[in-house]
């Protein structure tokens, strides 16, 4: 009898402890939704020769950045996909996840660095490596600002059709 009841009080208190566990995941998926919602959206373009790239950055209310960027670079396929990350101090450093026009079955993910000044953002051109498939910029090379081709101009959003 006594067994029965050490047994019984045990299964209530996990029964218990498995409730607030759900109370809490449900919080965390509550708060993590409100810090993903989108505050403000902002449109850019940058157009160097016979290149185009259009780049939409979605403000998100915990500080991070998501959104959509089309690149039509002459001589190469039309790469579309999104675009995530953050502000370091002026640097905006992100990742863009791609697909290629003519190769949807395949997915690219290249990291990428924006340096805002004044109402324009310019792709900087940084030193690259691929560690165990994952390429990223190397910290101890800096990132070139200056010599570059892409300069993202401000720009109406345009929704697709």
């Amino acid at each position: 009898m006594k067994n029965l009841v050490i047994s019984c009080l045990l299964l209530s208190c996990i029964g218990l402890q498995s409730c607030k566990n759900d109370e809490k995941q449900k919080e965390a998926e509550a708060a993590k939704a409100e810090g993903e919602k989108v505050v403000s959206v902002q449109c850019y373009k940058a157009v160097y020769e016979k290149d185009t790239i259009d780049l939409k950055l979605n403000t998100l209310k915990n500080g991070k950045l998501s959104g959509d960027m089309l690149m039509k670079v002459a001589g190469s396929p039309e790469k579309f996909g999104e675009i995530a990350g953050e502000f370091h101090g002026d640097t905006l450093f992100a990742d863009y996840t791609f697909k290629e026009k003519t190769n949807k079955d395949r997915t690219f993910k290249n990291p990428m660095a924006f340096l805002k000044r004044d109402n324009q953002l310019i792709l900087g051109n940084g030193t690259m490596q691929t560690t165990m498939g994952v390429t990223y910029l190397v910290k101890d090379k800096p990132i070139d600002f200056d010599r570059v081709k892409y300069k993202f101009s401000t720009t109406e959003c345009v929704e697709k059709k």
